[in-house]
């Protein structure tokens, strides 16, 4: 008899073990191939896609798993980002797939523009 589920295909890992063999695979072979770390790279080696990827850290048993093996994506493509002078796709990839920002702070102090200008001004003077 199969085993019953609330809806839709049953689960492809049913332990955070049996994911985290997969994901140790996925690690020694890009090691051994002196292939990146990707997220799509992770997804392929569990067959699965990005948003089930994120499903399935979404899911108390698995969210460790899946959130230090995203950590040590994020981390290889930090350091490459340290190490590389064209890291303009490692920037874009942090960005989508980790939330990194560019920040760029406006102050507003309730000063007009033309105040603050008076001021500097001003204080050139001086």
């Amino acid at each position: 008899m199969s085993e019953k589920h609330a809806g839709g295909r049953p689960p492809k890992y049913k332990t955070k073990e049996e994911i985290q063999e997969k994901i140790d695979e996925y690690f020694k072979m890009c090691k051994l191939n002196n292939k990146p770390y990707t997220i799509t790279g992770l997804g392929l080696a569990l067959d699965m896609s990005r948003q089930d990827l994120i499903n399935y850290s979404k899911k108390d048993e698995f969210f460790d798993t899946i959130k230090r093996a995203k950590m040590r994506v994020e981390n290889y493509l930090e350091e490459r980002l340290i190490n590389d002078s064209s890291a303009t796709g490692i920037i874009f990839n942090l960005k989508n797939n980790y939330g990194w920002k560019d920040k760029q702070e406006n102050v507003n102090v309730g000063v007009s523009y033309e105040d603050y200008i008076k001021r500097v001004e001003d204080e050139e003077e001086y």
